[in-house]
């Protein structure tokens, strides 16, 4: 059978769906090229919004523990998780998890070289570190985070650097990528905001509340430990967490969903762009 007869558009996500990231990833790579401050200060964006909604997380769960059992108040934490991602794409903040998915589609299409998207990938990372320094070191001049705040936000810390083996967080961070960047597959087809906004948010609540591991989220908690001097963090397990969620996101989100949807969508019909 001659495939040239075959609607791959009706089958696939197809031709639209890949220049749109065809056009984020060149949109990224100049900025980060030609208006690195700007770039730097999008990332810095990213993990601010983050980290503020990592504080109202903490609020939510303090506020409603006592009251509430303990998977309702998960719930509703996960919930409350979820309007990051949101004001994140909305506000074209860059997100480190989510270049995963972009430039690994580039990568297969040859569109950009492996250094570049090196490059990239830990000029985001730092950024979103930089974001969640400049709203701790805020919140440090405060008495936002309560003293039952601290406490969970040990507790949290705890459970991810001592409890969690590497293999357990390599896991639990590709089911949190693949979850994160499924949501921006689906969400990319959709062109009510409204609906967006739902798709967006379904998925990050699904990740959050399953305690998988997000190595933006994660660092931005141990940032804030390191403001609020909490007991147990501590720098080997924190740097295994975040070697090992780092790796398990790429999976997730860069090879499960990028590289899949790449291939799928490739039926020939890119190679002009393959050739440039």
């Amino acid at each position: 059978m001659n495939d040239t007869n075959i609607k791959w558009d009706k089958i696939f996500y197809g031709r639209a769906w890949i220049a749109n990231i065809i056009d984020i990833i060149q949109t990224k790579d100049i900025l980060q090229s030609f208006y690195f401050k700007r770039y730097l200060l999008r990332a810095m964006m990213a993990g601010f919004i983050i980290s503020i909604i990592t504080v109202f997380v903490l609020m939510v769960k303090t506020t409603f523990s006592l009251d509430w059992g303990p998977g309702l108040v998960n719930m509703i934490g996960a919930i409350t998780f979820s309007f990051a991602l949101v004001l994140i794409l909305f506000t074209n903040s860059e997100l480190l998890t989510s270049n995963f998915m972009y430039f690994t589609v580039g990568l297969y299409y040859k569109l950009i070289k492996p250094y570049r998207v090196l490059n990239i990938f830990m000029l985001c990372f730092i950024g979103n570190i930089i974001g969640a320094c400049v709203l701790f070191g805020l919140m440090r001049l405060s008495d936002v985070l309560t003293p039952d705040m601290v406490t969970m936000l040990d507790q949290t810390i705890e459970t991810k650097i001592h409890t969690y083996t590497f293999q357990n967080i390599l896991v639990r961070a590709i089911f949190a990528n693949f979850f994160i960047n499924i949501t921006l597959v689906i969400a990319m087809q959709i062109d009510d905001v409204v609906a967006k906004m739902f798709v967006m948010m379904f998925g990050v609540t699904i990740f959050a509340f399953m305690g998988y591991e997000h190595v933006v989220y994660n660092s931005c908690l141990f940032v804030a430990g390191l403001f609020y001097e909490v007991d147990h963090l501590a720098l080997w397990p924190a740097l295994k967490n975040i070697v090992a969620s780092f790796i398990g996101n790429y999976i997730g989100g860069g090879l499960i969903i990028g590289l899949f949807y790449a291939y799928l969508n490739d039926h020939g019909q890119f190679k002009t762009h393959r050739n440039k």
